[in-house]
């Protein structure tokens, strides 16, 4: 990701585009907003942190309209607002882009952004000025993308664009962005800051909800910092460090990077040998791939999202069928063997398997957070009183996952999509890696996950490893591929185009073999 240097925020002495004063929000017993100050200064890019669970999505969908707040005041300009809608938030100049997408997939670029906004019933009429407007925000904010594309079609760096035209075309000065680089590649986010800083250049106000802390020291002008529910600290960023912002995040000091001992690997848990996979379009994804994960180490799949990664973990976890090729598991052959490459047949094999995808494969989000701790693993007697489930059971092997794992809000009865994504993750996480597998699929550990949480699951995965499991991550992070694995196996068009030592990459060599380059053939790069 290349970084530039932050712009010092020019109009300090102006009212803030956006303040909050004294804002709290309950639910029910849970007190997600406590009293929250804020003040974003017009034409600066803000960055507001926190832990997942911290308040700050909640703070922001209030600002939205999304959420009505219990008490306090939001102001707009200096002037007090009353928000009670998106629409609202609209005609108060706020637009919000959303962690995912709120897209028609089948409608296109121009479709998507007037819906809502037709402009009268003589649609053609309302279309072609649409069209003109697009265009003219389109060169203005340097956000090229064909009107008449199906979204469905596009890169999701593409759609992220779309949905921010959606902002501007409704009119927006303040554009909040939720967790926006969570499924970028790094192409994409070097994209997209160009966009936000050109945005930022033409006067808009930019406030990004992250907890990326290394991307926040690159592209805002001042961040605060959230704590359960709390507002902790305000920081110019040209003042502070990520070690500064981990700590006030977290409450304590963070290892930024992973502790680990060397590997010790055994045995040969995992091999694949000319694998091919076909998705459902006919599509060759998985091209002849051949790899092996052995006990006690953590093998990383690097490559560019699209490559690949994602179709293979599939067909390791039995949600694809293979075309053709082996997969050993334990020395036997599973791949043409329905009976045994399947997601319950393995799981009782002892394969566990994070996905990459938690909120359509690894949660019912309409399911509490206790039955979707159990997902897959229902029918273990601890869990089975006869033909009756064991309820207080489940629930009390829940709260052991919240706390070991600080899922927040703490109760096992919430339900799944009342969590945030990160807590989401953590609670896929300690089902997966609870139930003690001896092989390890996952795919983005830590995508939407906090610092201090990231800490944590990473030092989960090396005990792991250390106990003498064998672990496959996928992950587009190259930091945490580099220093997470033992062995690093780069994928590039559905191949796999090399494989070195954890200890001897960087990311120009995994930059060059990500594009299908040879960093061999070039040394001078």
């Amino acid at each position: 990701m290349t970084s530039a240097p932050n712009k010092p925020a020019s109009k300090a002495a102006a009212l803030p585009a956006l303040e909050l004063r004294k804002v709290n929000k309950w639910f029910g017993t849970n007190h997600a907003n406590r009293d929250i100050d804020l003040a974003v200064q017009p034409g600066t890019i803000h960055g507001i942190i926190g832990e997942n669970g911290a308040g700050k999505s909640t703070i922001m969908s209030i600002v939205y309209g999304f959420y009505s707040a219990d008490s306090g005041e939001v102001l707009v300009n200096g002037t007090p607002v009353t928000i009670t809608s998106p629409k609202d938030a609209l005609a108060a100049g706020i637009g919000m882009v959303h962690q995912h997408f709120k897209l028609v997939d089948n409608f296109t670029v121009l479709e998507n952004v007037i819906l809502g906004v037709e402009g009268g019933m003589k649609l053609a009429a309302g279309m072609a000025r649409a069209r003109a407007e697009l265009e003219r925000l389109e060169r203005e904010y340097g956000l090229e993308v064909s009107p008449d594309s199906v979204v469905e079609d596009l890169p999701v760096g593409i759609q992220q664009r779309v949905e921010i035209l959606k902002a501007l075309y409704r009119g927006a000065d303040t554009l909040i962005l939720d967790e926006p680089t969570g499924v970028l590649t790094p192409q994409e986010v070097d994209e997209l800051f160009r966009i936000l800083r050109q945005l930022r250049e033409q006067g808009k106000t930019i406030i990004i909800i992250t907890h990326k802390l290394g991307e926040v020291m690159a592209l805002t002008d001042r961040v605060s910092v959230m704590r359960r529910g709390e507002m902790v600290a305000h920081r110019q960023t040209a003042e502070t460090s990520k070690e500064e912002l981990a700590e006030l995040m977290v409450g304590r000091k963070v290892l930024l990077r992973v502790a680990k001992g060397p590997a010790n690997p055994g045995a040969t848990v995992l091999k694949i040998d000319g694998l091919n996979v076909i998705d459902g379009q006919g599509v060759r994804r998985v091209k002849d791939v051949s790899l092996d994960v052995r006990a006690g180490e953590i093998v990383g799949i690097a490559g560019v999202s699209g490559n690949g990664q994602s179709e293979l973990l599939q067909a390791l976890s039995g949600i694809m069928k293979p075309a053709s090729g082996q997969i050993l598991y334990k020395g036997e052959d599973i791949a043409g063997d329905p009976a045994k490459l399947n997601a319950r047949a393995l799981r009782k094999a002892g394969v566990g398997h994070v996905p990459e995808d938690r909120q359509r494969e690894g949660l019912v989000m309409s399911f509490l957070a206790a039955e979707s701790a159990i997902l897959g693993y229902h029918d273990l007697p601890a869990y089975n009183r006869g033909i009756l489930m064991d309820r207080d059971a489940i629930i009390a092997e829940t709260q052991r996952y919240i706390e070991k794992y600080d899922v927040r809000p703490t109760s096992p009865t919430y339900k799944s999509s009342n969590f945030s994504g990160g807590n989401q993750q953590k609670l896929v996480l300690a089902r997966e890696i609870e139930n003690d597998p001896d092989l390890l699929l996952i795919g983005q550990p830590t995508r939407g996950v906090d610092i201090g949480a990231i800490e944590f699951i990473h030092s989960r995965l090396i005990e792991m490893r250390d106990a003498g499991k064998a672990i496959l991550v996928v992950s587009t992070e190259l930091d945490e591929v580099m220093s997470l694995s033992d062995r690093i196996v780069v994928m590039f068009d559905g191949h796999v185009v090399g494989e070195l030592p954890a200890s001897e990459a960087d990311e120009r060599i995994l930059g060059l073999m990500m594009a299908g380059i040879d960093p061999k053939k070039n040394q001078a790069a």
